[in-house]
C-alpha cells in the first residue's frame, strides 16, 4: 500500500501544478461608458478584447472601432466589484485613432492574479473627447469588464442551454 502512495504522490502533485499554472482566457465586450447629459454627444464605439492568463502572465489583444474621437490611451484598471470605476494598474499600447487595436503583455502580481479570475479587472479605452471625471483619470470612452471566457451571440439571436452570468459565472475567490 505505501509503495503505491509512493508512486501516486508525486503524479498528484504534478497534475496539481500543472492545474495551477493552466492557460485560463477571459474576454470583455468594450463599450460605451456610462452615459450621462455631459457624455452622451462624445462617447460612442465598440471593441472586444482578449486576456490570456499563463501562470502569472497575462497578453491581452482587442480591437475598436466608432470613436467620435482619436484614441489617446487604454489602460486596465481594478476595481472593488465589477460596475464600480477603480484605479490605473497596467498601461496598453492604443492605436491612436478612432478605430484600431490595444495590446499588451504583463507579469501580473498574485493579488492582480486574484483580481483577474474575480471578475475586478478592466480595460478602459480614452479618447480626445473624454470628460475628464474623475480625481484619478479621465472617465473613459470605451470600458469593459474581463470575465472568463464563454459563448457570446448576437442581438436577437436565442440562446439555449445555459447563459453566462457575471455574478454567477465568475468565482468569488
Amino acid at each position: 500500500m505505501s509503495h503505491r502512495l509512493l508512486f501516486a504522490l508525486p503524479l498528484m502533485l504534478m497534475t496539481a501544478t500543472s492545474a495551477i499554472a493552466a492557460t485560463t482566457s477571459y474576454q470583455t465586450n468594450l463599450g460605451p461608458m456610462p452615459l450621462d447629459d455631459e457624455t452622451k454627444a462624445v462617447i460612442a464605439g465598440r471593441g472586444d478584447a482578449t486576456a490570456v492568463l499563463d501562470g502569472r502572465t497575462v497578453t491581452i489583444k482587442g480591437d475598436f472601432h466608432g470613436l467620435p474621437s482619436n484614441a489617446t490611451e487604454a489602460h486596465v484598471f481594478t476595481s472593488p466589484v465589477a460596475g464600480v470605476p477603480g484605479k490605473s494598474i497596467l498601461d496598453l499600447d492604443v492605436t491612436k485613432s478612432t478605430s484600431g487595436t490595444i495590446s499588451g503583455t504583463f507579469s501580473l502580481s498574485a493579488q492582480q492574479v486574484k483580481d483577474l479570475r474575480t471578475g475586478k479587472l478592466y480595460i478602459q479605452i480614452n479618447s480626445e473627447k473624454a470628460p475628464p471625471g474623475y480625481p484619478w483619470g479621465p472617465k473613459g470612452t470605451l470600458w469593459g469588464w474581463l470575465f472568463p471566457a464563454h459563448e457570446t451571440v448576437g442581438p436577437n439571436v436565442p440562446q439555449e442551454g445555459h447563459w453566462f452570468i457575471p455574478q454567477l459565472d465568475t468565482p468569488k475567490s
